[in-house]
């Protein structure tokens, strides 16, 4: 289970911009948090975002490192992958324990948060991103 070398080298990026892509073909870009699972990257997600939407339609996707915004500095690499939408209890309890791990109390203070607000009431789901 290794992960693959375009993956790997966005692994240990703090956030990147996922794009994913509408049936048009026309890419939207999203900053996201992303961590390494076995030979994936995931992301989570409410379920219904716009990019779970777009994925249901499109698997690619596309990653470049960026700042928590969304910015991409000149010249940052591209990754093209697929992504699949996971939507299990297990997947839930498994990217909770790695993105504490990864992003530690940051994880912590942005979930309360969103749980405050409506997103709160959405189901999360795991994007696990392959190659």
């Amino acid at each position: 289970m290794t992960l693959d070398a375009g993956l790997a080298s966005i692994a240990d990026e703090r956030f990147v911009s996922l794009t994913t892509f509408r049936k048009t073909g026309e890419g939207v870009p999203t900053p996201v948090w992303i961590a390494q699972d076995g030979d994936a990257l995931i992301v989570t997600t409410p379920d219904g975002t716009g990019k779970v939407k777009r994925l249901r339609n499109n698997d690619r996707v596309e990653l470049r490192p960026s700042d928590r915004m969304g910015k991409v500095a000149d010249g940052a690499p591209t990754v093209a992958a697929h992504a699949e939408i996971v939507d299990s209890d297990a997947a839930r309890a498994s990217q909770e324990r790695i993105f504490l791990a990864k992003y530690r109390f940051e994880y912590r203070i942005f979930m309360f948060i969103e749980r405050l607000g409506k997103k709160g009431k959405k189901k999360r789901v795991s994007l696990r991103i392959t190659a």
